[in-house]
């Protein structure tokens, strides 16, 4: 499956050929804090199959185990990644360009 896609601005923008995985909604005070909305949609890849094309997101640390990626010019949330599970990387799904190739489960 490719999966392409990037924030409102189109300054960061990702591409994967990678199986997604663990597509969910999450409604946690942290990424309802981060994306301003009652609950975010991810999804997961392995992070040697993502590729940036264009500028690479900006990353926060937003917990003591997690680090989040976003849009510097327009602040969309992008990603979500945790050191216990290294070789994985959570995308916001409603930065897909076609959101509902991964629908949460």
């Amino acid at each position: 499956m490719s999966l392409q896609g990037g924030c409102f601005c189109g300054a960061v923008r990702y591409e994967t050929d990678g199986e997604p995985f663990n597509s969910t909604l999450c409604h946690c005070t942290d990424c309802r804090r981060a994306s301003g909305a009652p609950a975010l949609a991810w999804f997961s890849v392995k992070t040697a199959e993502l590729r940036w094309v264009g500028q690479d997101p900006k990353t926060f640390r937003s917990s003591a185990d997690a680090m989040r990626g976003f849009c510097a010019q327009c602040g969309t949330s992008l990603t979500w990644s945790a050191h216990q599970w290294p070789d994985e990387i959570d995308l916001a799904t409603a930065t897909l360009d076609d959101p509902e190739q991964v629908p949460p489960q």
